[in-house]
């Protein structure tokens, strides 16, 4: 049985597939775990603009997801601490060492859902390579 806690996180991981779809990515894994941590999701970023080589025509995105449904605790990307960027990068790393066949440039976003928009709308923030 799920908490209202991962209910919500669960839909805010499905709201962030969707833009990113929109957005042009392709979702390849989702909820993948490390012994670093759960990876929400993974997505080729196609045609971007990479710095590490430009001959590539796809980045590899490791994305964070944080979800909030009211604004007593603040923004979701606040709660993306220090120890938390490391345990992201750490499971980025071992994700990419057990599947080799994954080759070229990467990088770790965090995108902040939040449900509480005085429209009622979903508002997202999309944060790029987080950690560099």
């Amino acid at each position: 049985m799920s908490t209202p806690r991962q209910t919500l996180g669960r839909w805010g991981e499905e709201q962030a597939a969707a833009y990113l779809t929109s957005k042009g990515y392709e979702i390849v894994a989702r909820n993948s775990r490390t012994p670093y941590g759960e990876i929400d999701l993974i997505a080729y970023q196609p045609n971007s603009q990479s710095e590490c080589d430009e001959t590539l025509d796809t980045t590899i995105v490791f994305i964070e997801v944080k979800t909030r449904a009211t604004k007593t605790f603040g923004f979701p990307e606040e709660s993306i601490t220090s120890r938390k960027r490391e345990h992201m990068l750490a499971a980025a790393q071992s994700y990419l060492q057990d599947h080799p066949d994954l080759v070229g440039c990467w990088r770790i976003d965090v995108i902040a859902v939040q449900r509480y928009s005085p429209k009622g709308q979903v508002v997202f923030k999309h944060f790029e390579n987080v950690i560099t």
